[in-house]
């Protein structure tokens, strides 16, 4: 390997929403025996879904397997309305990890189905998010993906409304939002975008350093839909090589000049470390600022109960002052540092 130079993206790797989700989970298991069980893959990485499969953790797809009793964990794509009903049936504990955002989008479909509108939806076919998007007003939402699709819609009476999966790029959800436009000239969409902040800030730092990159690493899993969004937008910018590996082994030897590094939003930054390690640039490392990301999730509102709960119970079987008790701070905690503990 030749490799001048690396540019790497920033921001790249984990987003708000993922650090929540992670950190829930890891709460989980070390509170919990074994085996905890989580609804789909807690987010879409390969690694953090192995790791947590060593770690006791059991992913379903299929809630009403889950055995009565034990804890569950909701995945961050965002569930239907009846898989949440099942789980708080069968489970002793159940923490939903969805991403605020996602919530936002379930909450729109809620509204504007409730009022009359028919949603049209741009997602991806059988992508969590949008399965779970889609069965919160089911008999008053179409999906659309491509141009073709919204010509295929028919002409509907009710009013429209146009929603989206969060993680699309804006090249997949520009021309297609566009033909709804054309086509329901009355529609209505709100007021914030429904894609996520942290898919589109890191989609512009990749457009940045594209035009100088003789070859972009996407490190992210092939089943991100935001991870093969960063692909898909550097392969059409025009660089000459653009791959996707989910860690450093699965790197050519033959990589040369300058190569430009990012992650998806589910890719741990151990990895990006281990990428930029195994590239060993000649002439150094430079960091491609897009933005600062400061964005902030808490943990889900009835985990944030259990560990004040715990935090009390344990406070008092010491003989310790409830009054001197120092506030947990979760911000502080990265969810990478909390992966790195949980597997020594």
């Amino acid at each position: 390997m030749d490799v001048d130079r690396v540019l790497l993206a920033s921001p790249r790797g984990f987003c708000a929403g993922v650090e929540m989700a992670i950190k829930a989970l890891a709460w989980m298991v070390r509170s919990y025996p074994a085996p905890v069980y989580c609804f789909h893959e807690i987010v879409h990485n390969k690694l953090i879904v192995e790791r947590f499969e060593k770690l006791g953790v059991v992913f379903v797809d299929d809630v009403s397997t889950v055995p009565i009793g034990r804890p569950i964990m909701l995945s961050a794509h965002g569930s239907a309305p009846e898989v949440v009903a099942e789980a708080r049936r069968r489970g002793s504990v159940v923490v939903d990890s969805v991403c605020p955002l996602v919530t936002k989008v379930h909450h729109e479909v809620k509204v504007r189905a409730g009022k009359g509108y028919r949603v049209v939806y741009v997602g991806h076919e059988g992508h969590e998010e949008a399965v779970g998007t889609m069965a919160v007003a089911p008999q008053a939402i179409s999906r659309v993906e491509t141009v073709d699709d919204v010509d295929s819609l028919p002409e509907f009476t009710e009013p429209v409304a146009l929603l989206a999966q969060t993680t699309l790029s804006h090249r997949d959800w520009e021309g297609v939002a566009v033909r709804v436009r054309e086509r329901f000239p009355s529609v209505w969409t709100p007021g914030r975008s429904d894609l996520c902040f942290a898919t589109t800030n890191r989609q512009s730092a990749l457009m940045q350093m594209v035009p100088l990159c003789d070859a972009v690493v996407v490190i992210g899993s092939a089943n991100s839909s935001n991870t093969r969004a960063l692909e898909r937008l550097a392969v059409e910018a025009g660089c000459p090589r653009v791959l996707r590996v989910n860690e450093a082994g699965e790197l050519p030897d033959d990589l040369a000049g300058v190569v430009g590094v990012t992650a998806g939003a589910s890719a741990p930054e151990e990895v990006v470390n281990e990428v930029v390690a195994r590239l060993a640039p000649h002439r150094g490392i430079h960091r491609v600022d897009f933005t600062d990301e400061d964005e902030y999730f808490p943990p889900p509102r009835n985990l944030r109960e259990l560990q004040s709960a715990i935090e009390i119970a344990v406070t008092v079987m010491c003989g310790a002052d409830l009054s001197g008790r120092p506030p947990a701070d979760d911000r502080a905690l990265a969810a990478s540092d909390i992966l790195a503990v949980l597997s020594i």
